[in-house]
């Protein structure tokens, strides 16, 4: 049986966390995926440059997660977060699929408060049944015992295929679905994305990140509200406001209007997909309960 996630906390006043956020530096991390395929980006991205945003946005707290499956990426983004007290979480990188090596890596890592979950760029494997692999089905079974949430890059249907069968094999991992799987936003067609999320959905330890939610088809740039509202609204359907959280995926969202045009977005869409309570969750609540946040210094 799986086991729910704990029960939600009224938060007042409100804390404002932007649950997916990205630091990168060049110079001291190798991330091949940047090199190879967005040369605009390629480049350091340092905090400061975000912080401007953040305050215009009203965010109070941000969550730093994991862009090359490294340990030099995970050391970037814990020496950004031990210098910028916004941060207040560190999804890391730990190698799934050499378990012995996970084992150790997390025992490093626990320690750490600010590390709050583990990913790792499967979207950038050439198997798509990657995450079947047994070893690496050894290293979740090591972050469940950790406790530790899973952040699952999700851009194929096959990804998406393979959460239920996780979710059998590992009933008490978290698993945190980034950018809602990526919807066809801006395409003629829903399926097999409006099915799948649904059936993802139905273990109650699988959350969404309402992040990254630009078209599918041509520039990323190339979204609105009324096109991203009925997959927004699908993800409340199907999750409910307690298992959904914001991010703002900076600095990508540069490339999609910018890190405003996006929060102005995405508001707009959440204005009218649930209520004040379910904002309150999206914006903060579920973010505090999944990663286990500690937010009382921004309250």
């Amino acid at each position: 049986m799986v086991a729910p996630l704990p029960e939600p906390n009224e938060v007042s006043p409100v804390v404002i966390v932007d649950a997916h956020q990205h630091v990168w530096n060049p110079s001291r991390v190798r991330y091949d995926w940047l090199e190879a395929g967005m040369p605009e980006l390629n480049r350091t991205v340092d905090f400061a440059e975000l912080r401007p945003s953040l305050r215009a946005a009203g965010v109070d707290a941000t969550v730093l997660v994991q862009s090359a499956d490294n340990d030099d990426d995970t050391e970037w983004m814990l020496d950004v977060a031990a210098s910028n007290p916004e941060v207040a979480g560190v999804v890391a990188y730990v190698p799934l699929d050499r378990p012995a090596e996970a084992a150790a890596r997390l025992e490093q890592l626990r320690g750490n408060p600010l590390v709050v979950g583990v990913r790792n760029l499967i979207h950038d494997q050439p198997d798509p049944d990657w995450m079947l692999q047994p070893t690496v089905d050894e290293g979740l079974g090591l972050l469940a015992d950790a406790g530790l949430p899973f952040d699952y890059v999700a851009v194929l249907p096959r990804h998406l295929e393979h959460l239920p069968g996780i979710g059998e094999r590992h009933p008490e991992l978290t698993i945190v679905i980034d950018h809602l799987a990526k919807p066809p936003i801006g395409a003629s067609h829903r399926e097999p994305w409006w099915s799948l999320i649904a059936r993802a959905a139905e273990n109650p330890r699988v959350v969404g990140k309402v992040s990254g939610l630009y078209s599918a088809v041509g520039e990323l740039g190339g979204w609105d509200a009324a096109g991203l509202a009925p997959f927004v609204d699908h993800a409340f359907d199907v999750f409910g406001a307690e298992r959904l959280m914001y991010g703002g995926d900076w600095p990508v969202s540069l490339l999609a209007g910018g890190y405003e045009r996006v929060w102005n977005g995405l508001a707009e869409v959440l204005a009218t997909a649930t209520d004040e309570a379910g904002r309150a969750a999206v914006y903060g609540g579920t973010a505090e309960r999944v990663y286990g946040l500690r937010l009382e210094k921004f309250i």
